[in-house]
């Protein structure tokens, strides 16, 4: 008897595994985001003790496949400073790219000193537990988890004061890209 329920998944993921993925990824941007939740999808029916007393599996699984669509959209992902950069008719160009480069020409040099004055300006600006969560991820290499749990606050918290930091920081450098792109 125990077997049953293991098998009910088994064949169910044979049934409706291709189905179900293909409705996924219609309604989402990359494979991965879709094979991410298939795969809570498939860990929730798992989780089901009495997959038999379903009466419709199918419309079970694709229910549960668009709530889980709905939370990833609803879900905010934490903002990078990568995301700052933009795609140039050369190829791709981001802040990164001068702040990294090797060149050690004077333009190179100009730029990566403009940069850093207006960021940290710009930086100045926040308050403190922004600016200390935004300088630890992002300058240290500190994961938010970290951050989370060396000051003993909520990750969400974390994550909430990175995106409030990174919004202001692109509000308020959207002068000097546009100065890049007009270079």
């Amino acid at each position: 008897m125990a077997d049953k329920p293991k098998q009910n998944v088994v064949q169910a993921v044979k049934d409706y595994g291709r189905k179900l993925f293909g409705f996924i990824r219609g309604r989402v941007n990359t494979d991965e985001d879709a094979e991410d939740i298939l795969q809570d999808v498939w860990y929730q029916f798992s989780n089901i003790s009495a997959t038999e007393t379903i009466e419709q599996v199918s419309g079970w699984l694709f229910a549960v496949a668009r709530n889980k669509i709905t939370d990833r959209y609803r879900k905010k992902q934490p903002e990078l400073i990568d995301d700052l950069g933009y795609e140039g008719e050369d190829g791709s160009f981001s802040f990164t790219d001068i702040l990294l480069a090797d060149d050690d020409n004077p333009e190179t040099r100009h730029l990566k000193n403009i940069f850093w004055e207006e960021l940290f300006a710009a930086l100045d600006e926040l308050p403190e537990n922004q600016r200390n969560v935004f300088v630890q991820n992002e300058l240290e290499d500190k994961t938010l988890q970290q951050i989370a749990d060396e000051l003993g606050e909520n990750i969400k918290t974390i994550i909430s004061r990175k995106r409030y930091a990174v919004q202001h920081l692109r509000k308020r450098l959207q002068h000097l890209y546009n100065d890049l792109i007009n270079y």
